[in-house]
């Protein structure tokens, strides 16, 4: 089949805010305006500071929250049209992965019986396979057999994480949704879960939105990357192309403030982001980022950039959008 399966049009969620006990509630932007799509067998990465409103987006193309303004398209069905028995189909093919593996477990059951869950539910297998399915599916994230009368607490950060992603897969979906999967987890054990998740889309051909503030984890991952700041997105475009020669000035300035353990990289990790995110109860006018830019100028705070086409599907939200050369120390 051709076309994207995830597609999502003019997407922005607000939520009522209150400045003190005796101020008028206000609509506060955790996403605005945000167009993107997810191909099948695609790894989609969104990046960007903590509060920029990666969760949330994840959450609207899943369908958890409702979005305040657009729509998001599952293989051609709009989710706000999607009801009853159907949606529940559609929820089979549609499963998200948690930050927190212990938070998304339960804690009084076992394991097994939590990835047959979803076995049951959508009738994926006959009843007297469901104990051979679930076998199959821990033995697929790399848990031993026995694993499965064990409850969450017995296991390891790295190990809930596994079981939450075998859960995931019970239903044998299409697409994921992976909210930051790997930052609560250990370096070496982030590599097993990452390299896992790459085995498992190749295997699977799945669809997958990959939220994360780790650039490193996200380069080696993602097809391509969505970069956002303060609700909106500011740079999309492949990997490739928005790691070695970005094109917004808040992707650069992500870049040079990322710390690496490479001598000949290690420099740029002394060039941090000055300042703080804005609030988003009161942002910015025009450009959102304009306050901590260092190119920035009287234009900027005249409006909103448009995500302006650079080449070959590259989109950039800058009145100087063009693409630079990450610059290494020599």
């Amino acid at each position: 089949m051709t076309g994207p399966l995830v597609q999502a049009h003019g997407l922005g969620r607000n939520f009522p805010m209150r400045q003190g006990l005796l101020g008028r509630p206000r609509d506060v932007w955790a996403v605005r305006d945000v167009d993107l799509t997810v191909a099948r067998g695609e790894t989609l990465g969104v990046v960007g500071e903590s509060g920029c409103g990666k969760s949330t987006l994840g959450r609207m193309m899943m369908g958890l929250d409702a979005p305040t303004t657009g729509s998001v398209e599952f293989d051609g069905r709009d989710l706000a049209d999607v009801k009853g028995g159907e949606r529940r189909r559609l929820a089979r093919r549609m499963q998200m992965v948690f930050q927190d593996p212990f938070g998304s477990l339960d804690p009084r059951r076992s394991v097994g019986a939590q990835i047959a869950d979803g076995l049951r539910i959508h009738n994926i297998v006959p009843s007297d396979k469901i104990a051979e399915e679930v076998l199959r599916l821990t033995e697929q994230v790399g848990l031993s057999p026995e694993s499965v009368r064990r409850r969450p607490h017995e296991f390891s950060g790295g190990q809930r994480q596994r079981v939450a992603i075998a859960r995931a897969l019970a239903t044998r979906p299409d697409f994921i949704v992976a909210d930051e999967p790997v930052s609560a987890l250990d370096v070496s054990i982030q590599a097993q879960v990452v390299n896992l998740l790459m085995d498992l889309r190749q295997d699977l051909d799945l669809a997958m939105l990959f939220i994360s503030h780790d650039l490193h984890v996200v380069r080696h991952l993602c097809n391509r990357i969505v970069v956002m700041y303060l609700g909106r997105i500011v740079e999309e475009g492949p990997a490739a192309k928005v790691f070695g020669t970005p094109a917004h000035p808040y992707t650069r300035a992500l870049l040079e403030s990322t710390p690496s353990l490479e001598p000949r990289h290690a420099a740029l990790g002394d060039r941090v982001l000055p300042g703080e995110l804005p609030s988003p109860m009161n942002p910015p006018s025009g450009c959102p980022f304009r306050t901590r830019c260092p190119i920035a100028e009287p234009a900027c705070a005249q409006a909103v950039p448009p995500l302006t086409p650079q080449e070959d599907g590259w989109r950039a939200a800058c009145i100087k959008a063009g693409p630079v050369k990450i610059a290494e120390p020599a």
